[in-house]
């Protein structure tokens, strides 16, 4: 190795240890805030906040004939709602409700959560004191973040999915006063930044069992927002991750592998 490589390697070695030390940080700082801000959106109890009891009311937009819903959304369960589904077999619209003391439960809403609070959680554990020594500790921080955020965003974009079976015997329908026939099952749930309530009927056509679905939705402004912030969130982590990656590379490069490297304060 020539002089002039040497010195190339010395100050890449050098800005390696800046980055490390000084640019990780700030970058996980600058992460951890936009992820307790989203944190903040959620209306349950998240990260020393508790707005569990924040309530929004909706009415669902759908053809009027098939299906009519208005709503209560008290932290991440529907605490009230006035449903109307027109019943093909009957020829006549059966009406359920839901009330308080047996509300219907929205499971994504608090995976989505509890993702978003082990991607924190994360952050907390190195601590802004804490020293990086190589490319791959942060990358492996870095991965264990992405990794938490992508879950809790897919949580809710991509709902599970459920047969008719599995709706008619969930515990949510149970939920439903008086209860639906039994060859009729609905099911609210989160797609993006929109509540849905879907309702399924099951009927027989010359022998073959067949079923009609039917949607009705509504926009949830604080979904919206939080899925702005996982987006964020994710977009900083992986800039960072595409930066360490380019030192990575550099197997030999640890803190203290060049002679006399002092470690920034």
């Amino acid at each position: 190795m020539n002089d002039f490589e040497k010195e190339e390697a010395l100050n890449l070695q050098k800005e390696f240890e800046w980055v490390l030390h000084k640019e990780v940080h700030a970058a996980l700082q600058q992460i951890h805030q936009v992820l307790v801000e989203c944190a903040q959106r959620f209306p349950v109890q998240l990260y020393g906040k508790d707005n569990s009891n924040k309530q929004d009311r909706f009415t669902f937009n759908v053809a009027p004939d098939l299906l009519k819903c208005s709503a209560v959304l008290t932290g991440d369960s529907i605490t009230h709602a006035e449903i109307h589904i027109k019943a093909l077999r009957l020829g006549q619209v059966v009406k359920a409700s839901i009330q308080g003391e047996h509300p219907w439960k929205l499971q994504q809403v608090q995976d989505a959560a509890n993702h978003l609070q082990q991607a924190i959680y994360h952050i907390d554990d190195v601590g802004k004191n804490y020293k990086f020594k190589s490319s791959d500790e942060v990358l492996h921080i870095l991965g264990n973040i992405l990794g938490s955020l992508q879950r809790g965003r897919t949580s809710l974009i991509v709902p599970r999915k459920k047969t008719i079976d599995d709706l008619i015997k969930s515990r949510n329908m149970k939920s439903l006063a008086p209860n639906l026939p039994e060859d009729l099952a609905i099911s609210f749930y989160i797609q993006s930044h929109k509540l849905i309530l879907a309702s399924y009927q099951i009927y027989s056509v010359q022998g073959v069992m067949k079923y009609d679905c039917s949607h009705a939705e509504c926009t949830v402004s604080w979904l919206n927002e939080v899925l702005v912030l996982f987006t964020v969130g994710l977009q900083l982590c992986q800039q960072l991750k595409d930066k360490i990656c380019v030192f990575s590379q550099y197997k030999d490069f640890t803190v203290g592998s060049r002679p006399n490297s002092p470690i920034p304060a």
